[in-house]
């Protein structure tokens, strides 16, 4: 990595350090200004359709976790 891709690197992430705060109040304003049960009732078709087509895996991933984490300690 030469400099001025560490200055861009560094740029960045100050920009991204003096965003945060400004988002984080953008987030809350909308938490807060947000009408939960109309949401609610604008995703209740949406989460019937989900409920109504959904099929449960057929392995959870579990297995193949540990396989993995087995050859890890191999």
């Amino acid at each position: 990595m030469d400099e001025q891709e560490e200055q861009r690197i560094r740029q960045w992430f100050r920009n991204w350090e003096a965003a945060a705060p400004m988002l984080e109040r953008l987030r809350a304003e909308a938490i807060r200004n947000t009408d939960t049960a109309q949401a609610i009732e604008q995703l209740s078709d949406a989460f019937e359709s989900a409920r109504l087509h959904w099929t449960p895996p057929t392995a959870s991933g579990l297995v193949e976790q540990q396989r993995f984490f087995a050859r890890l300690r191999s």
